[in-house]
């Protein structure tokens, strides 16, 4: 658990260290604009800043989301989006009054709390978006929904999630907020204990953004407090209105500061540079504008008592402030600018007091910090040493590492990429069916030895650009793998790493029913041809695995064998087959029609159906695929020929029928 929020509060560094400017730019204009209230460029520097902190949600979201998930990736990040993106739009006050039939003005308040910025629900969206990646990356669908695979699953599963979390927030958010809305009314009588405990509560509460709802009884006219509009009109008694304001100066001013200064001085050595100016940019920004979200948020869960305390010390600011009632007001919030124009405001009561209770503030923060820290071995920022990851982003070399946990298809797309130069030698990775295709820089600069050492078929040198692999059936997920690779721009192995890496080897299928006789026949009617003939050289090379091919009279397209479709490809230009022994066969209608992405193609069967030979499996447009520059011979070859022990091609004489036995193999 510890571990978690450790990860939890690295993550959040990455949208908090955007807030300080925001934070800075709206600190500026409403200094501006107090002097000049209709400056466009002032308006136009509060426009800038607003934009970041109306954004907290989406911001935590994407940035939890790439920070939670294993190897950082984009596409969690592109999932977190996802998560944030469906509360907030089916949850806001306009959509939950289109469903419910309500006006928007009778729908209740709770909604355009939670779907406002919520920092909470971007937090939540992140952490579930990061958990469906973590999960399913690498999930592997069928080859007929291989496009689907790894990283494209992970929104579409985040969606669904999303969709049933949206759904419970329908039904519980608003009676949580109701309940928050009773108990800040219910303490309203309380005099400067009950302005202690809103401010206890209010800080306690940032985390879930359900402060808001406190704050909507005490700053706003929701219960007849209206605490900032009465300040800011000058109404009520003097001393008095203010007093839920102005306890928040000693902290933000000066009391947070003090406390980024412990977290400061209790980083490791190492560290001390990196979190000094993650502290120093959100001490500004706290003390010059009151925007307190980067230094609370750096720790509020990896040293969770620390928050607690912080919120108990905001409790107690407040409480103190009201009780002297020394009282101030802010229009934005409790930093350095509303503090000034506070001073001019003829209701405040005794202003300059709250310098002196802030320093106070400042020495109890730092030092109960700092004891906390060491007491409890609290894990602030910088005391955890670097991780992995950061330490690849300060430049350390981690060649020396070995990857752990490689599945087959990461370990021979890393070969491959070692054989191909690496990322300074790839610019293009595509595949079909069976084969990498891929654009280089030079192909003459590629190991071909260590490409077919990797567990590949073969490969064809086309010119001085494009290189195909054949890989098999499976090709996208090393594809995929050797993107990843890529896009990571990781560094090639050493010759000592290559060495030592054993091959591997392919177990034989544990589903093989050995010494089985399995037969085949034609699936057109037209003209036999031997496999070595099929103008396509990963074919005729039997890189693929051996087999036969029908150059077609007509489009009429049969079972090659007794079995089940195992694979409908999303192309349509092939189909996959399993006999009842384990025979994994692949029908492969045209030469490059994958290019053609279905067109001419009219598949008649479904994944898991049971055919027999002869039945139709396709109608194919001889003519459109000819027309497009595609050659028409229907292959069909045995794509396990690991787990053959013999084939015996079976005398033709030239033209055939669908039902004619062409070969057969026997398992081993």
């Amino acid at each position: 658990m510890n571990s978690y929020l450790q990860r939890l509060g690295r993550s959040l560094q990455l949208p908090v260290a955007v807030l300080p400017a925001a934070a800075l730019l709206v600190g500026i204009a409403n200094a501006w604009l107090h002097f000049d209230a209709t400056n466009t460029f002032a308006l136009f520097l509060k426009s800038g800043g607003l934009a970041i902190l109306s954004a907290l949600g989406l911001l935590f979201a994407v940035g939890v989301a790439l920070g939670m998930s294993t190897e950082r990736d984009g596409a969690a990040a592109f999932a977190g989006l996802v998560a944030f993106e469906m509360p907030v739009s089916m949850l806001n006050p306009t959509a939950i009054s289109a469903l419910t039939g309500l006006k928007i003005e009778k729908v209740n308040p709770a909604f355009a709390q939670m779907t406002n910025g919520n920092v909470f629900i971007g937090i939540m969206a992140g952490l579930v978006a990061a958990a469906l990646y973590n999960r399913f990356h690498e999930v592997k669908l069928p080859m007929a929904l291989s496009f689907f695979s790894g990283k494209r699953f992970v929104p579409i599963m985040t969606s669904f999630v999303m969709f049933l979390v949206s759904a419970l927030l329908w039904v519980i958010w608003p009676p949580i907020f109701s309940v928050l809305v009773t108990f800040g009314e219910s303490i309203v009588h309380l005099g400067w204990i009950g302005a202690g405990i809103y401010g206890f509560f209010n800080r306690l509460l940032i985390p879930t953004g359900l402060h808001q709802a406190l704050n909507s009884v005490f700053w706003f006219n929701v219960a007849g407090i209206n605490d900032i509009g009465k300040f800011l009109a000058s109404q009520g008694p003097k001393g008095v209105t203010g007093m839920f304001q102005a306890g928040f100066f000693p902290i933000m001013m000066f009391g947070l500061p003090a406390g980024a200064y412990a977290i400061y001085k209790n980083a490791l050595p190492e560290r001390k540079k990196e979190i000094g100016s993650l502290m120093l940019a959100g001490a500004f920004a706290s003390f010059f504008t009151g925007v307190t979200e980067p230094l609370e948020f750096s720790f509020m869960f990896v040293a969770w008592p620390l928050y607690v305390l912080h919120a108990a010390l905001t409790g107690i600011s407040l409480a103190f402030a009201a009780l002297m009632h020394w009282t101030a007001g802010f229009a934005f919030s409790a930093g350095l600018v509303d503090y000034l124009v506070s001073l001019v405001n003829p209701i405040a009561n005794k202003p300059y007091m709250l310098i002196l209770q802030g320093l106070v503030m400042a020495v109890l923060y730092y030092f109960t910090f700092d004891f906390a820290i060491k007491k409890f071995n609290l894990m602030t920022p910088g005391r955890e040493p670097l991780t992995a990851d950061e330490a690849a982003d300060e430049g350390e070399d981690e060649l020396s590492e070995e990857i752990k946990d490689e599945d087959k298809y990461q370990a021979q797309a890393r070969k491959i990429y070692n054989a191909l130069g690496g990322a300074d030698n790839l610019e293009v990775i595509d595949n079909c069916t069976t084969r990498l295709r891929l654009t280089l820089k030079d192909t003459d600069k590629i190991n071909e030895n260590a490409i077919k050492r990797s567990g590949a078929a073969g490969l064809n040198k086309i010119d001085k650009s494009n290189l195909q692999i054949i890989i098999g059936t499976e090709v996208q997920f090393v594809a995929d793998a050797l993107s990843k690779l890529e896009d990571s721009k990781a560094p090639l192995a050493t010759a000592k790493q290559e060495t030592t890496e054993e091959k591997e080897t392919t177990p034989v299928d544990s589903d093989i029913e050995s010494g089985v006789t399995s037969q085949f026949y034609s699936v057109a009617e037209g003209q036999y041809m031997d496999i070595e003939d099929v103008p396509d050289t990963a074919f005729a090379q039997k890189m693929l695995g051996d087999g036969f091919a029908i150059d077609p009279a007509n489009g009429t397209i049969t079972a090659p064998v007794d079995g089940t479709i195992s694979t409908v490809f999303p192309t349509k230009h092939a189909i996959g087959f399993k006999t009842k022994s384990g025979l994994e066969i692949l029908l492969h209608m045209g030469i490059d029609t994958v290019q053609l992405k279905g067109e001419g193609f009219d598949i008649k069967v479904t994944e898991g159906q049971e055919v027999k030979h002869g039945d139709i499996v396709a109608n194919v447009d001889l003519d459109s695929l000819k027309n497009a520059g595609k050659q028409t011979p229907m292959i069909v070859i045995i794509t396990n020929m690991d787990a053959v022990s013999m084939l015996k091609f079976k005398a033709v004489n030239g033209k055939v029928q669908p039902t004619t036995e062409v070969l057969e193999a026997t398992t081993k």
